[in-house]
Parts: structure tokens; C-alpha cells; sequence
């Protein structure tokens, strides 16, 4: 236990001291959430803009701490060797990874500690009561784990640089198609079906299904198991420890 506190403490400092993370995993969200919320320029079908963008944004900080900084952070250190040599240390491997979904849950906390309040700040009125705080955070954790599986899986088999461009690359895709900043009633309809079976909008659609104003596309919740499932299983059998 005493390794895996140590790794942990030291994966949530190395975290917390990039300023690129940082900036991905609260700039940016903090940045959408505040232009979003004031700025009315699409539908917000009767709500107010506040009240459609938080649970999005909430979406969009899962997916930039559990999918782009875990799987960017671990694609350069498996291209380093750093990966092999601490799995082959005390530590071990299975605490390795331990203390890596711990610090995405960890620095996810600190997201949400902040996020929430500057909602609220900004007339944010989450509705759904206890049971909806309850089915947002069951969804968060589901995403995470759909997320994490997905930059896991990037990161244990491209190129460092590559994994770079795609992890950023996807990142921006799911942001435009996940519902987060721009609903998904707005986008054309064959592109709003792709959309509704890619984990950014189930987890941005049940997040709205539980805090939101308006209810998530009905599959929502299905498509979010799912990826749940598939997503950790695809990085099980692509992740390899040692760099190319």
C-alpha cells in the first residue's frame, strides 16, 4: 500500500504541474463554460444557456482528464521506457495502473469541486435533486472508465507523437459531435445518429438526463454501458508496455 500511495501522490503531483494538462483538464472547460453560458447562439429549446452548457461541461472535463492527459501522460511514458521500468520494480504493474485510475478519479473530483460552483455562479439550477446528483456521478464514473479505456488503448500502441496528434485530434471531434457546447438537436440528422453512438454524447446526454433541463436521446445510457464495457476490454488486449 505504501508504493501504491506514493505512485499515486506522485501521479496527481506530475499532474497538477503541467500547465498544458491544466489547462486542458480546467482552462478549457472553464473557459467554454463561461462563453456558453452567456452567449445564446443556438436553441436552447426554452432553457437558459447556463443550464444546457454545465452537464456538458462536466462531460467534456471527464473526457479531457480520463481519455487525452491519461492517455497522452502514459502514451510518453511507455515511448520512454519509464512504463517497463516501474512495472518491473515493487510496484509491479497491476498498482501501476492502480495508481492511474486513481489519480484520473482524483483530479476528476477536483474538476467537478470547481466546475460546479462557477455553475452555480453563473445561475446554473441543476435539477433531479438527490437521485439526479446520484445518476450524474454513476455516469461520470461510467464515462471515465469508457474514456480511460479509449486513451489506454491509444497509448499502448501508437507512437508517442502519434498518439499526441490523434488523442487531440479525437478530442476536438467528440467535442463538436458530443452534445457538450452545441446540442445535438442543431447537427444534420445522419450525423446527429453517428453522434448519439459515440460515448462524448451518451455521457454528456445522461449528464443532461439527470442535472439538465431537458431529457438525453433515450438510448443514451445504453450506449454508455456499452462503451463502458468494450472500451477497457480494447485496451486490455492493445496495451503494451514496452515502447516501440
Amino acid at each position: 500500500m505504501r508504493a501504491l500511495r506514493a505512485q499515486l501522490i506522485a501521479e496527481v503531483t506530475m499532474t497538477l504541474r503541467r500547465g498544458e494538462t491544466l489547462l486542458l483538464t480546467l482552462g478549457i472547460p472553464l473557459i467554454l463554460l463561461v462563453f456558453f453560458s452567456q452567449i445564446k447562439i443556438v436553441s436552447t429549446q426554452g432553457s437558459r444557456p447556463v443550464d444546457l452548457v454545465t452537464p456538458g461541461i462536466l462531460a467534456l472535463a471527464v473526457m479531457s482528464t480520463s481519455m487525452v492527459s491519461l492517455g497522452i501522460a502514459t502514451g510518453f511514458e511507455r515511448g520512454y521506457g519509464v512504463l517497463k521500468r516501474l512495472g518491473a520494480t515493487p510496484l509491479g504493474r497491476s498498482r501501476l495502473l492502480t495508481a492511474k485510475i486513481a489519480s484520473v478519479a482524483a483530479i476528476e473530483v477536483l474538476q467537478a469541486a470547481v466546475i460546479v460552483p462557477v455553475g452555480l455562479l453563473l445561475g446554473w439550477n441543476p435539477s433531479g435533486g438527490v437521485l439526479g446528483a446520484a445518476g450524474a456521478a454513476g455516469a461520470c464514473v461510467a464515462g471515465s472508465i469508457a474514456f480511460g479505456g479509449i486513451g489506454l488503448a491509444m497509448a499502448g500502441r501508437l507512437r508517442a507523437e502519434v498518439n499526441l496528434a490523434a488523442a487531440n485530434g479525437l478530442y476536438l471531434i467528440l467535442l463538436l459531435l458530443g452534445g457538450m457546447v452545441v446540442p445535438l438537436s442543431v447537427l444534420p440528422v445522419g450525423i446527429r445518429t453517428v453522434a448519439e453512438l459515440l460515448p462524448a454524447a451518451a455521457l454528456s446526454s445522461s449528464l443532461h438526463d439527470s442535472l439538465g433541463p431537458i431529457d438525453g436521446y433515450p438510448a443514451c445510457w445504453i450506449v454508455l454501458v456499452v462503451w463502458m464495457v468494450i472500451a477497457p476490454v480494447i485496451a486490455v488486449r492493445a496495451f503494451r508496455f514496452e515502447g516501440d
